[in-house]
């Protein structure tokens, strides 16, 4: 596969290219964040009630 030459010659493009590796999108942000701070809770009030801390 060649690339035309304007986009060769265009080192943004070139690094536009270069940058996308085709791996799976991050998807929602927000439900991330809840389900990691909700595991850090949970883990907070087994520690705290098992009496490790």
């Amino acid at each position: 596969m060649t690339l035309p030459a304007t986009t060769a010659d265009d080192p943004r493009a070139l690094a536009e290219l270069r940058a996308r590796t085709g791996g799976p999108d991050d998807g929602p942000k927000l439900l991330e964040h809840f389900l990691g701070w909700t595991l850090v809770v949970v883990l907070a009030m087994l520690v705290t009630q098992t009496g490790l801390l």
